[in-house]
């Protein structure tokens, strides 16, 4: 156990940032979490269960209030010098992660609040590794294959997501030269590939709940094609790299796509989905022209569960190279595991916990 670490942790509580703390306290020191006021009594709620799971002390997690988009994190004087006595490494997990957020607030939280974060890390005397976490669809609109080492571009952007996290991961690149950084761009995040257990009906399903609407009568029109892959990513996976890359020192100064090397097509992922469910798959694959007209009418979320702003990313003709991280998580023995090999347990959950 690293007992001389300190994790300062932004993010928390939140999908993944939960998974991260819990793998984290079974092999380091102290965690230091920014907490926003608002989630004071969550976070206390999720603590007590990491606690419980991990058979650490109270003594091992300490809170301190504050906010991403304030100056010095919006931290007391006190706090302030907490983690800047204590933090060895650093984890950035927060942001707006919606594909509908308006400009305004992606900005201020997306982009402001990575800058203050950034300035607050070039303050930490015992700073040893910064992870900042990132996404692929920093791409934008970019089409073909998206290398780990590529980053600047003009392509343009889908939404102000999108858009945000592309120039947070610019001010953390400009960061390099000065700290010892890594960057962490996951894909589509979904359920865990062990339990299928997840807190996000977004992405991958759509599709599923929109299949378990009418399982016999929907999956015989296959409305994925073959051109377009969706990548996904079981969380278990991301926060396993981001816990095994947490002290590897050959991580630093890299950008790594946390993707899956071989994704499906959404076609071959229709296909996935149905057997799972019905034990059947398609008989027609609906033209893809067809599919993205009618899923952009104004009455289609209401009838496919898919809101217009996830449409394009199950059109979208990008492709991410994981060369850098599988070459450095090949030593931890971590690899991402194929679709296939999990759909049932995410098929599953999704079923008995429609939301």
């Amino acid at each position: 156990m690293h007992k001389d670490e300190a994790f300062f942790i932004t993010g928390f509580p939140g999908f993944i940032a939960n998974r991260l703390v819990e793998r984290l306290a079974r092999s380091t020191g102290k965690l230091l979490l920014l907490v926003q006021p608002s989630l004071k009594e969550r976070a206390a709620e999720e603590l007590a269960r990491i606690a419980a799971l991990t058979g650490r002390e109270a003594s091992t997690f300490q809170t301190v209030p504050g906010d991403i988009s304030l100056p010095e994190l919006g931290l007391s004087e006190v706090d302030r010098q907490l983690v800047r006595t204590e933090t060895t490494r650093v984890f950035h997990l927060a942001a707006i992660y919606d594909l509908a957020v308006v400009r305004d607030l992606a900005i201020k939280i997306n982009v402001e609040g990575t800058k203050n974060l950034n300035a607050f890390a070039r303050s930490l005397p015992r700073l040893r590794h910064y992870h900042h976490v990132s996404t692929c669809y920093v791409a934008g609109k970019r089409e073909g294959r998206i290398l780990e080492t590529e980053l600047k571009h003009d392509a343009g952007f889908r939404n102000f997501y999108e858009e945000s996290k592309y120039l947070a991961e610019i001010e953390v690149e400009n960061l390099k030269s000065d700290v010892p950084v890594t960057i962490h761009r996951p894909s589509v995040v979904c359920g865990d590939s062990r339990t299928g257990e997840t807190a996000k009906y977004d992405g991958v399903y759509y599709l599923i709940l929109y299949l378990l609407r009418w399982p016999r009568g929907l999956s015989m029109l296959n409305i994925g094609n073959h051109e377009v892959a969706l990548n996904l990513v079981p969380v278990n996976f991301v926060v396993d790299a981001m816990a095994a890359l947490a002290f590897d020192e050959n991580a630093i100064g890299k950008t790594l796509q946390i993707a899956d090397p071989n994704p499906l097509t959404t076609n071959q992922l229709f296909n996935a989905i149905a057997r799972s469910i019905n034990g059947r798959q398609s008989k027609i694959t609906v033209p893809p022209s067809w599919v993205e007209f009618f899923l952009m009418l104004p009455p289609s979320p209401a009838i496919t569960g898919l809101p217009h702003h996830a449409v394009p990313y199950f059109f979208l003709k990008q492709t991410y190279d994981t060369s850098l991280s599988m070459q450095l998580l090949g030593p931890h023995g971590l690899s991402c595991p194929p679709f296939n090999s999990y759909v049932d347990r995410i098929v599953e959950f999704a079923a008995a916990n429609k939301r």
